[in-house]
């Protein structure tokens, strides 16, 4: 039977507490303890790429996370970071810092709420509910009232186990695809000695193989430059290292001869300059014409080098380019960094033979893709039947 319970009655809460963190790298004495952080809670898991100790004689009992407990950024600058919650699935020492809060569950299933805790109707509410201009912050009072639809046992375990097996999926085709780019690094390495280190073939920048543009964005508070418009208009959000073959917002011909709009060619190279989160770096290229906004750097075709595979080095130069952003909160690329950023330049027969090796590991891509995209949208039709 289905009923909608307050969280305050199903979990207990329990706030971080500020501790000094001791970098202990990959050791761990028997006086020391693991903190988790909010960079530490992944979609639905823990990650332990950064974690940091404290000295157990500052962590009170009830400070160790125990299994089943879910770990919730309380505090973060980001609307998209707040709220994010893990469950913590293993064994262990372990406490958490001020900037989290944990909810133990005490008369639920610990594994269906940690399902709640990744519905889109949690996510939706507790943004909505987080306070603060640049700092968002979540309350005791906001998870306490929360409503959370609930079961009897057996459905909650059916519920949950369906989930699982979903989630897993997904995990799986993630999986795949991580080690399909990791398939292309290792194959470029094999055939060229290196990335941005490699002593076989000469750099070359790309400013001397051919011409970098910026777009331009249509003024918004003119109607006449966005309805009913047919070019495509290319944002930096769409930047996803893969092929466009259509975009979010298209312009009409008054936007782009009244703007700094341009159309470029298909198979023209995108690279977005500035953004938010991961975006500053990413690329796609473009399987059709169209215009971009003016965060996208434009590398036109040219005959001088295979087009994929300099898409392809872009790709892998994504952590280099963004160390060479410049400014000073956020960080952005410009026109000049792309049009000097250094190309390894083999002979075009070996860049041809690297550019069909990305085709056919991108056509295995769009099909594990797909497969990622209709485990997705199962997984977000049943939370939403579970969760409402």
């Amino acid at each position: 039977m289905l009923k909608q319970v307050a969280m305050s009655m199903l979990a207990k809460q329990i706030r971080g507490v500020s501790y000094k963190p001791t970098d202990l790298h990959d050791t761990l004495d028997s006086e020391s303890v693991i903190l988790l952080r909010a960079n530490n809670i992944g979609d639905g898991l823990i990650n332990f790429d950064d974690v940091v100790y404290v000295d157990k004689s500052k962590v009170s009992s009830e400070q160790y996370l125990r299994k089943g407990d879910i770990l919730i950024c309380a505090s973060s600058g980001s609307k998209t970071l707040v709220g994010k919650a893990a469950q913590i699935q293993f064994d262990g020492e372990y406490t958490f810092g001020a900037f989290c809060k944990v909810v133990r569950p005490i008369q639920i299933s610990p594994d269906f709420l940690g399902m709640y805790f990744q519905s889109p109707s949690y996510r939706c509410l507790i943004s909505n509910l987080a306070q603060g201009a640049n700092i968002n912050n979540i309350k005791n009072e906001h998870i306490d009232t929360l409503l959370v639809n609930t079961y009897d046992e057996s459905t909650q375990n059916k519920f949950t186990s369906i989930l699982n097996k979903v989630v897993s999926i997904i995990r799986a085709r993630r999986q795949q695809l991580t080690e399909l780019d990791t398939l292309v690094k290792a194959r470029f390495v094999e055939m060229f000695g290196g990335i941005h280190d490699s002593r076989l073939y000469p750099y070359i920048a790309v400013k001397g193989i051919t011409e970098v543009v910026s777009g331009g964005t249509p003024s918004r508070e003119i109607a006449n430059y966005w309805d009913n418009g047919t070019i495509p208009w290319v944002k930096t959000t769409e930047l996803q290292n893969k092929v466009i073959t259509s975009t979010e917002e298209y312009i009409t011909d008054d936007g782009l001869n009244n703007s700094s709009a341009k159309i470029v060619p298909k198979g023209t190279i995108l690279i977005a300059m500035y953004g938010q989160g991961k975006t500053r770096g990413m690329t796609a290229y473009l399987g059709i014409e169209a215009c971009t906004n003016q965060a996208c750097a434009c590398i036109l075709p040219t005959e001088k080098i295979n087009q994929i595979y300099l898409w392809q080095y872009f790709v892998l130069s994504y952590d280099k380019l963004r160390d060479m952003a410049k400014g000073g909160n956020q960080p952005n690329l410009n026109g000049n960094i792309i049009k000097n950023f250094p190309i390894l330049y083999p002979p075009i027969r070996l860049q041809n033979q690297f550019a069909a090796f990305v085709t056919q590991v991108n056509q295995t891509k769009a099909i594990v893709q797909k497969a990622l995209e209709e485990a997705q949208t199962l997984f977000d039709s049943l939370m939403q039947q579970y969760f409402g």
